[in-house]
């Protein structure tokens, strides 16, 4: 018959970590900005949640709760976010179609993408490339970016993370 053994009847030693609690949650942040740099970077590369966990050494289901404690949105909604972003400067400079910005900003669905994009920006794309050439006209690009700059959760808490 089978019976439970606790790790202290098996004689294993059972490791505590004395770390306290805020270097913990400091080292944790220094994750989840890596993670959050390597969306801004690799924005037009195929990533997904799991890729990224991977890469921070997490699971995606810890990775995504943690993210969106420290950022007030999903890795994935964040890289929708970066990508729409992306594709409103493209869409402004007006020299790619609809189709080819969408599949430069790392999209592979232009369905997706006009969906996404219609519900971040509140406009599809071919009518934001309308709206935002006379909009933008004789400004800055660095100052259109700012002021065209999408904004997904508007209740989300500030871009960087608080310590607790």
């Amino acid at each position: 018959m089978w019976s439970y053994q606790t790790p202290a009847e098996r004689g294993t030693i059972l490791q505590v970590t004395s770390r306290p609690a805020a270097a913990q949650r400091l080292s944790d942040l220094a994750v989840l900005r890596r993670v959050r740099d390597r969306i801004d970077r690799e924005y037009a590369q195929p990533l997904d949640v799991e890729a990224l966990a991977r890469g921070a050494h997490m699971s995606a289901g810890h990775l995504s709760r943690e993210f969106k404690l420290a950022y007030g949105e999903s890795p994935y909604g964040y890289l929708m976010t970066r990508r729409i972003e992306r594709a409103m400067a493209l869409l402004r400079c007006g020299e790619l179609s609809v189709t080819e910005v969408c599949f430069a900003v790392g999209c592979s669905s232009l369905g997706t993408f006009s969906t996404r994009f219609t519900e971040l920006v509140g406009v599809p794309p071919s009518v934001y490339r309308r709206q935002a050439v006379r909009a933008t006209a004789g400004m800055p690009p660095c100052v259109a970016k700012q002021v065209t700059r999408p904004i997904r959760n508007r209740e989300a808490p500030a871009t960087e993370p608080q310590l607790a």
